[in-house]
């Protein structure tokens, strides 16, 4: 089993998230939370400003810790094809925008960073990790536990 521990920013003002466009290789878009991998030996704390920085071109401040995500992705519904079982775990914080200017991931896999009115998101292909960030935001659970999110339709892994 591969594993992967992942920092994701969830940016919330005035009723908007703050959405990233991923693109795979082979071509489909699907919208997420800015974040991603948090590198050895790194804080996630520091790593989910980093992330935002890099994806988004914003400066970012962390408000609160959120929670955490844990998922294993089973082999036949990974992107990758022939891969083995992947557990991602995913550390989720309140982030706020304090300057910068949103734009692409230079030279990266984010080919657009927008601010998505929350009603809208459900009509978005999007990483299940929208809707658990959201989760987490909206109920604020003293464990920081949400429960899974079903996968299917317009919410992918």
């Amino acid at each position: 089993m591969s594993f992967r521990m992942a920092a994701y920013a969830v940016c919330v003002e005035d009723g908007r998230v703050l959405l990233a466009c991923h693109v795979s290789p082979n071509g489909e878009a699907t919208w997420s939370l800015p974040g991603g991998g948090v590198e050895q030996a790194e804080d996630p704390f520091d790593a989910v400003i980093r992330e935002v920085a890099e994806e988004t071109g914003c400066d970012a401040v962390v408000e609160r810790l959120l929670g955490v995500d844990s998922r294993i992705i089973p082999a036949a519904e990974r992107t990758v094809p022939g891969g083995p079982e992947h557990q991602n775990v995913g550390i989720f914080y309140q982030v706020r925008i304090t300057g910068g200017r949103l734009r692409p991931e230079p030279n990266g896999d984010i080919t657009e960073c927008v601010w998505t009115p929350i009603h809208d998101v459900a009509g978005l292909r999007r990483s299940s990790l929208v809707d658990i960030g959201l989760a987490l935001a909206r109920t604020l659970p003293a464990t920081g536990h949400v429960a899974p999110v079903p996968i299917g339709g317009l919410v992918q892994h």
